[in-house]
């Protein structure tokens, strides 16, 4: 029965249909499975590659997963830049016969072929070089490649590459293998446009974040409840060590002496405009302060930039401006009262020192003419103060010595001091290098600082000491009259080289010994430093430049 069974099959193909029935389901099976494969890679592919990822780790990701149904040695990508094409990446790197980011030539590319064409390739590469060689051709060789399949990426109607899939022998494939692959590709093109776009933003933020950074001046972005969301570097900088932590603070809390910071914000809101204040912290800086408003699509406001730029240099420099055109009308009006006074000054001293000689005078009348001539020769000194303040004498430069300014003085009023119990210290410097100099004016500086430091030990200094030093560096002459006096107060130490500001008593002083030592100095190209502490004393340097050996020369 079996024999008859199986001959009856036989005679009407009922076997034979059985065997194509299986193989035509095993090859279904096997076709599904290849396109699930296929799918699966797309899927995985696409899920693996990250804006984050780098480019030979996207084309290894990609070569991991298609060489297990599509066998293959060699994967590459050019990224085309405009009428450029840069072969990028090649993956294994072993198989890269070009270094990186090198531009292919337009003339003999087969890659610039394909781009023209915007259609997948199959290419041999021929054994030799032919006549119409293609320069990829060179790179193929190089790499013991033998054919390769091409395939231009596209991206919003545009190729913006080409990915190149190369193998040692003979690719084999067929036209489901070649509407995969460029559905790879595809999806590859909007990766790596994804890429593009995310790097562009990235760098935006990065270019926006380092100019945010660099501003020299303080930023802050603060919420409409006037929480800090954001600050730069210099913000930063500007309160530390007070402050560590900035973002999140009230605006309040860091400005809490600066009542006008709050007004400023207030007013930006009501206004939703740009506002300004200049505004003076508590350490006394002085900050030129704009409140931006800063709106969304919608045009509604959620918050501010408050930029603070400080101006304390300029306002000090504006001041030392307003200052010097004061003291340049001072110095005219105090140039035209001095040469007014000359003319009758003459008269009375000349006439007063006449009379005096006259012995038939009554002793009253004597005493009378004596009070007389002191107080015209006062009132001379007076005007010859005013005169140098003015500047308008000529000083006669000439190489001199500050030892010999300080002789002159000491032998003059040296005695005069000494005899008040005050003990006057001189300390040369036996090396002192010579300056170029009024010797007369230089000695008017000295006499300044130590009729000062005579002044200023009052009967309340126990040890009253009054002490002369010159000195010199690399570049500098200097003076040194220091006094264990009373010392200068704060509040004072700031006006002390103004014309007319003085502490002395009325009839003391006139308040322009130190306005005219210093426009001395000045003259001479030098400066005057002070130091002084209330109830330990006070030090007067004056520094001089040097003269060179090649001034000297010439």
């Amino acid at each position: 029965m079996v024999e008859r069974q199986m001959m009856i099959e036989r005679l009407t193909g009922v076997q034979s249909s059985k065997r194509s029935y299986y193989t035509e389901l095993k090859n279904t099976v096997a076709e599904l499975q290849k396109k699930n494969m296929q799918l699966e890679i797309i899927h995985e592919v696409m899920k693996n590659l990250n804006v984050e990822m780098s480019m030979d780790d996207m084309l290894k990701n990609i070569m991991d997963k298609l060489i297990t149904i599509f066998p293959f040695d060699r994967i590459s990508l050019s990224i085309r830049n405009g009428d450029e094409l840069i072969l990028s990446n090649v993956y294994p790197k072993k198989l890269g016969y070009l270094p990186r980011n090198v531009t292919l030539s337009k003339e003999h590319s087969l890659y610039w072929k394909v781009i023209e064409k915007g259609k997948m390739h199959f290419h041999i590469v021929p054994p030799d070089a032919v006549k119409d060689e293609y320069i990829e051709n060179q790179i193929f060789r190089g790499n013991g490649i033998q054919s390769a399949l091409l395939f231009p990426l596209h991206s919003k109607g545009m190729i913006t590459g080409i990915v190149s899939i190369g193998s040692l022998g003979i690719l084999s494939y067929d036209e489901s293998d070649l509407t995969f692959l460029q559905q790879l590709a595809d999806q590859f093109a909007v990766c790596l446009e994804n890429v593009r776009l995310y790097n562009e933003v990235l760098n935006s933020k990065k270019e926006w974040e380092d100019t945010f950074r660099a501003v020299v001046d303080m930023i802050f972005v603060v919420d409409l409840e006037g929480d800090i969301v954001k600050v730069n570097e210099q913000a930063i900088q500007s309160f530390l060590p007070q402050w560590n932590r900035l973002v999140g603070m009230s605006i309040d809390d860091v400005f809490h002496q600066a009542k006008d910071i709050s007004e400023l914000l207030s007013e930006s809101l009501q206004t939703k405009k740009a506002c300004h204040r200049e505004i003076r912290l508590s350490d006394h800086r002085i900050f030129e302060t704009f409140s931006n408003p800063v709106f969304n699509e919608e045009q509604q406001m959620y918050g501010f930039i408050l930029y603070m730029k400080d101006v304390s240099e300029k306002k000090r420099i504006e001041s030392q401006l307003i200052h010097s055109g004061k003291l340049a009308a001072i110095g005219e009006l105090a140039a035209g009262v001095a040469h007014e006074l000359n003319n009758p000054l003459t008269a009375i001293l000349g006439n007063s020192q006449l009379l005096v000689r006259d012995t038939k005078l009554e002793p009253a009348a004597h005493n009378l003419l004596i009070g007389i001539t002191n107080c015209g020769k006062r009132c001379k000194n007076i005007v010859q103060n005013l005169l140098t303040f003015s500047r308008q004498e000529e000083y006669l430069f000439q190489e001199c010595s500050l030892n010999e300014a300080v002789d002159q003085i000491v032998s003059l009023v040296g005695y005069q001091i000494e005899m008040q119990n005050i003990t006057v210290a001189v300390k040369k410097d036996e090396s002192l290098p010579r300056i170029n100099g009024s010797l007369q004016q230089l000695g008017q500086i000295v006499l300044n600082f130590v009729l000062n430091a005579k002044d200023a030990l009052d009967t309340t200094v126990r040890e009253k000491k009054i002490m002369i030093e010159t000195s010199h560096d690399s570049e500098w002459v200097q003076l040194t009259v220091s006094d264990t006096g009373s010392g200068i107060s704060s509040n004072h130490q700031l006006e002390i080289f103004h014309p007319f500001f003085t502490t002395k008593p009325a009839g003391q002083g006139t308040g322009l010994g130190l306005s005219v030592s210093l426009g001395i100095a000045q003259a001479h190209g030098g400066f005057i430093e002070m130091t002084s502490m209330e109830g330990e004393g006070s030090s007067f340097m004056l520094r001089l430049p040097k003269i060179h050996v090649e001034r000297r020369e010439q």
